[in-house]
């Protein structure tokens, strides 16, 4: 059985942990925490999970890292900071940003500490700037863990910050659960190895093995020289700037609307003709389900029929969806592709407004070359879901670097929705009145083909994975509606007996009374 494999007991306990969480958050004072960062620990699972993870699954632990991350959080307005709280000339200086990836497709936080000078009157503002990019990254990319590049080249012992040092580690280790894969740090000057030999100290067992030190020979282990500046030996000609935040460079993909033209022609005009009949089945059953969708929130389409040969077989109901204000987009972080061996090269993402008005939508990538989405500018009609489709693009293989971004804004009702009044749209409408929503590439390796294609699954999930992991939330979620029922029991009991200990000592204060009275 299910309940019995260490899976579910895992599940089990983590649900436990998850409930034990929010009963210790609620018996501490609410003037103790941001009521922002509470509310979050009740909806977040992840959240949640990720503390229980970073904690080795050790309750005790993982409350006591809640309450001291969240009294943290508060101390530094954590949930407040923005470009127009934080002083420009922070983020002019350059020492600390965020650009590029590893090679797992972890994003690079840069501390460049030749930047950096020690300043005692500075120190708040610029730990504040440190928890304002954890923040703004953490809330964008979903909790997606983080490797700290410590680019040390051409620094002295006047560069050497150990408070400031002391901060940095701490954040990782016990305010940002689970945000950590590693920390490389480029050629260390030999006088700082005794500052370093403190700084491991302060790390866990845990967090020194994620230590990576690092010259121009071997960094390339860990970061390829795409992502390197040319003293460390890459070819990254990025050159930091501000304004504005450093962001990634997301461009229009290829085929956005409308024909291909290039080297795989004869390949490209076959896609293009099974694409088509595949969207166009797609929006024929779309339409049939969205006579029986009974909210909007239903994106999952409904199980195809043996005479379908294109369109996705046995298609289950996404297990993650991210909940915007706009769109609900499906799914919600990764777009899963197979390797070159595989041939794996097509994926889907469904979009339903949750609006009253039409939603205009634009899809942008890292790689434009490598990428077809279709389509990647139009729009949503209310209450209603579309389906892209998003392909690799003749040989190319998709990369853990890879990113895609969807922006979505609302129109007005008399606005029309043809490609001349989209494009006249999104020149017009404020920036402000954007929703963005990023998802990553997760490529799979697998020495035997797989069933990821689009033709095999409508999420290119696994079907096996989808539905143990079906099962297991299913599982989970009835441990949850256990454990509460449970909780509340003992809560009654308790109250129960309480007022049953009240009533026994007022009738025992009662007969000492009577007897007392009697003798006398």
């Amino acid at each position: 059985m299910l309940a019995c494999s260490p899976v579910a007991n895992l599940i089990e306990f983590q649900a436990w942990g998850f409930c034990t969480a929010l009963i210790a958050c609620s018996l501490y004072k609410s003037d103790k925490y941001d009521s922002r960062d509470v509310e979050r620990l009740q909806q977040d699972d992840k959240w949640v999970e990720n503390y229980l993870i970073w904690r080795h699954d050790v309750v005790d632990d993982t409350l006591k890292m809640i309450d001291e991350s969240f009294q943290w959080r508060k101390e530094y307005t954590v949930n407040d900071l923005t470009e127009s709280v934080l002083p420009k000339w922070l983020f002019e200086n350059g020492a600390l940003f965020l650009h590029g990836y590893d090679k797992e497709g972890y994003k690079l936080f840069w501390f460049r500490v030749k930047h950096h000078t020690r300043d005692p009157k500075q120190q708040l503002e610029k730990k504040k700037l440190v928890a304002f990019w954890l923040e703004h990254y953490a809330k964008r990319d979903h909790g997606k863990p983080l490797t700290v590049v410590f680019d040390m080249a051409e620094t002295g012992i006047s560069h050497i910050d150990l408070d400031f040092v002391r901060f940095i580690v701490n954040c990782f280790t016990d305010y940002y659960p689970n945000f950590l894969t590693k920390i490389v740090i480029f050629e260390m000057p030999w006088i700082m190895n005794a500052a370093f030999k403190i700084v491991k100290g302060w790390l866990g067992p845990d967090a020194i093995s994620m230590l990576k030190f690092t010259n121009k020979n071997d960094v390339q282990e860990y970061i390829s020289g795409e992502y390197l500046p040319p003293h460390m030996g890459g070819t990254d000609s990025f050159k930091y700037s501000y304004p504005p935040l450093v962001d990634d460079d997301f461009q229009t993909p290829l085929c956005e609307n409308g024909p291909i033209t290039s080297e795989d022609e004869h390949e490209s005009k076959e896609e293009i003709d099974v694409d088509t009949k595949e969207t166009g089945e797609l929006n024929e059953e779309q339409n049939l389900n969205q006579k029986k969708m009974n909210s909007v929130e239903q994106i999952s389409k409904s199980e195809e029929t043996d005479k379908t040969e294109i369109k996705p077989k046995n298609a289950k109901k996404a297990l993650s969806t991210f909940k915007g204000p706009l769109l609900h987009i499906s799914p919600a972080e990764e777009l899963y592709f197979g390797s070159k061996e595989t041939g794996e090269k097509k994926c889907l993402i469904v979009l339903t407004n949750v609006t009253k008005n039409i939603v205009a939508f634009k899809v942008r990538t890292t790689a434009p070359e490598k990428y077809r989405v279709k389509p990647s500018n139009s729009s949503c009609e209310p209450g209603t879901s579309l389906d892209i489709i998003v392909s690799l693009h003749g040989g190319f293989a998709a990369s853990l670097q890879d990113r895609f971004l969807i922006m979505a804004a609302e129109m007005d009702q008399s606005s029309g929705a043809g490609v001349p009044e989209l494009t006249q749209f999104w020149k017009e409408v404020p920036r402000t009145k954007v929703m963005e929503h990023r998802l990553r590439c997760h490529v799979i390796e697998s020495s035997k083909p797989s069933s990821l294609t689009l033709k095999e699954n409508a999420f290119n999930i696994p079907a096996k994975t989808n539905e143990d992991l079906h099962l297991q939330l299913t599982h989970l979620l009835q441990i949850n509606k256990r454990l509460q029922e449970q909780i509340d029991r003992c809560l009654w009991f308790q109250q129960l007996s309480v007022v049953l200990s009240l009533l026994s000592v007022t009738v025992v204060a009662f007969c000492f009374y009577l007897a007392y009275t009697q003798r006398s």
